[in-house]
């Protein structure tokens, strides 16, 4: 209350209705140790409902992490550890950002699914190396949001036994009473997901929370949900059950109040000795964590080799020489050149980066014969099909990067990144190098029509911060993208291919060295160019048809192929003027899609060749044409900006 009050900001409600919750949580069943926030074998806990944060931030402080009475009461401030919502990397003990309703969740089915499949690969008879438990709470909210019913109607399906989620049953949005909007039988849909549920726990009494959290941790093979009916806001005597405990600071009066009526007597922002004591956690988290490191010893002696690899991938360490494989591939590719459709190319690229990266963890939402994203000779332990379910799909595998252990990525059409979008995002927020595969990137899907053709999303992808997309041309280029995707360590990375089949590019050696920084000169002719035509993917092939059509006429083009935008734009300027030089003006951007990030390289006076408008159901190659994605239409560009 306090806390809030001090920032004018913030959610006290949900906070003082989880209290008692939360301390029998905290105390008793949370495996954890705050003298080291991130050891292997720790238990997870999400706080899906990121709006109650100062719930954490006080059991954070209480049990002995990182955070002080100062970071307290500088809640919400500016550079604060103790952020509006929970964020992840800023403060010790926050194991994800959450705030958008649902996505905590949904990252902590994919925290529970790492624990269970690194326990399948790594645990043996003798040895029970991985045994932990994640604990999310959500509210009404975050079980309002759809994403909820793609992560737990998952997390049943495959039997998380390790995850228990604290229903904070309370009744109460921001708009009043939920029962008008969200009527629901929500015990009842979990049993229906394969669920054990925990009903009608009272929030407020702790023998009962203590049996049903004894309950829960007691597994049987499935998830469990625990219903804990909740008072908002208790202990507030004029606020709390209404939604005027949500959102709102209580005001000075009303803490005064409810200090009262809890019988709290201590000054502000005081907390007695004896009270300090008996939440502190530091002694018997470290007491835990010394028994796991006995268990890493004991299983280190047996098992070594084993041992060292959980170590390293657990630290999110790449193995040593991981990049020789798909080196190699390039190598042979660049030597050998096959016109290929670039998601098959992309799938030869998996499987050469598999070999080098054993952690490598991929699926898809029910098209993996479409996105080519399981590889020939993947075991069913490195790939699973998540079905239907995008933005799940997505938010699970931000939990399965985030617990550690594996690098996963994701497949679906480039259209369905529209469902995934908000968690592509927390990805990019959250400096997550996750990595995400989209395919059928533009018009030429063809047939299937307007709703299934991509026109906007690249400019979506790439007017994100800290998200490297990549849109290569062929098997090359695909190879590269995969190696930059895969050796990135805070940025996540869209891999973009095509489901028509591209050409493959002769290049030089010095062209095929700098693919690596996201454009480079393709094609130089013979004579000083009098323009510059860039181009991505599929387009690729069609620039340089109207290059030779330029030619024929005694004009020069030289052809920038430009895969990734970030990576161009993050080198060094002697590069980049090398590649589009200040006085080469005369510039001509090509892309099967919306034509807006293109004028940052061809200025107000150049030209982008795009697609600014829905596209046409119709065969693929009439659907290009039909939009003006020809070599024709490059050449009329360039020779209007040539001023011909």
């Amino acid at each position: 209350m306090d806390a809030v009050q001090a920032a004018n900001s913030g959610h006290p409600g949900a906070p003082m209705g989880l209290a008692d919750v939360a301390e029998v949580l905290w105390r008793d069943y949370l495996k954890h140790d705050p003298n080291d926030p991130n050891w292997a074998d720790r238990d997870r806990f999400v706080l899906s409902n990121g709006h109650g944060s100062m719930l954490l931030y006080a059991l954070l402080h209480l049990t002995g992490y990182d955070v002080s009475l100062q970071d307290l009461k500088d809640f919400r401030q500016l550079h604060a550890k103790t952020a509006g919502h929970p964020e992840f990397g800023e403060c010790p003990g926050v194991e994800t950002t959450t705030g958008p309703l649902g996505q905590g969740f949904a990252m902590s089915v994919g925290m529970a699914l790492a624990e269970q499949r690194l326990a399948k690969e790594f645990n043996t008879d003798a040895h029970q190396l991985v045994d932990h438990r994640t604990w999310v709470i959500a509210g009404d909210g975050c079980l309002m949001e759809g994403i909820s019913h793609e992560a737990a109607s998952l997390a049943g399906t495959l039997g998380l036994s390790k995850l228990i989620c604290l229903y904070d049953d309370n009744g109460i949005s921001i708009d009043g009473e939920v029962a008008e909007w969200f009527s629901e039988d929500v015990p009842a849909r979990f049993e229906a997901y394969g669920w054990r549920v925990i009903r009608n726990v009272n929030g407020h009494d702790t023998q009962e929370i203590s049996d049903a959290l004894k309950n829960a941790a007691d597994s049987d093979g499935r998830p469990t949900l625990v219903c804990c009916k909740t008072v908002i806001g208790f202990g507030s005597p004029n606020k709390r059950g209404t939604a005027g405990a949500h959102g709102s600071v209580l005001g000075e009066e009303e803490i005064a109040l409810a200090k009262a009526e809890l019988g709290w007597t201590a000054p502000t922002w005081e907390i007695p000795e004896e009270i300090c004591q008996a939440w502190d956690q530091r002694e018997a988290g470290r007491a835990a964590h010394q028994a796991w490191q006995a268990k890493m010893a004991a299983y280190e002696a047996d098992h070594a080799e084993a041992a060292a690899e959980f170590d390293r991938r657990m630290r999110g360490e790449l193995p040593e020489g991981w990049e020789q494989a798909i080196d190699a591939f390039a190598k042979t590719q660049q030597a050998s050149p096959v016109d290929l459709e670039t998601r098959k190319s992309s799938q030869a690229a998996i499987g050469a980066i598999a070999q080098g990266i054993p952690e490598l963890f991929g699926g898809s939402a029910d098209l993996t014969g479409s996105n080519n994203t399981r590889w020939s000779d993947a075991q069913d332990a490195q790939y699973m099909s998540f079905g239907v379910r995008e933005f799940g799909m997505t938010a699970i595998s931000n939990g399965l990067h985030l617990h550690g252990g594996y690098r996963p990525f994701t497949g679906t059409f480039l259209i369905f990144m529209e469902y995934a979008r908000n968690a592509v995002r927390l990805a990019a927020l959250m400096e997550l190098p996750n990595i995400f595969v989209y395919t059928h990137d533009s018009v030429a899907v063809g047939e299937d029509g307007p709703t299934h053709q991509p026109v906007e999303q690249l400019a979506n992808l790439r007017t994100t911060p800290n998200l490297a997309t990549w849109r290569p041309c062929d098997t090359v280029e695909s190879a590269v993208a995969w190696k930059s995707a895969i050796a990135s360590r805070s940025t996540p990375t869209a891999l973009v291919f095509t489901r028509q089949k591209t050409t493959a590019q002769v290049r030089s050696e010095e062209a095929f060295a700098n693919i690596e920084r996201g454009g480079y000169v393709l094609y130089e002719p013979a004579q000083s160019p009098h323009v510059a035509l860039i181009a991505t993917g599929s387009e690729v092939g069609i620039t340089l048809q109207a290059a030779q059509t330029l030619a024929a006429q005694g004009i020069a083009a030289r052809v920038v192929s430009m895969p990734c935008e970030e990576v161009f734009a993050a080198q060094d300027s002697a590069y980049q003027q090398s590649v589009l030089p200040q006085n080469l003006r005369a510039r001509v951007a090509v892309e099967a899609g919306h034509p807006d990030t293109w004028f940052k390289y061809v200025g107000l006076d150049g030209a982008v060749v795009g697609i600014d408008r829905f596209g046409l159901s119709a065969p693929g190659a009439q659907a290009l044409e039909a939009m003006g994605i020809t070599a024709e239409h490059v050449v009329a560009q360039a020779l209007r900006v040539l001023g011909h």
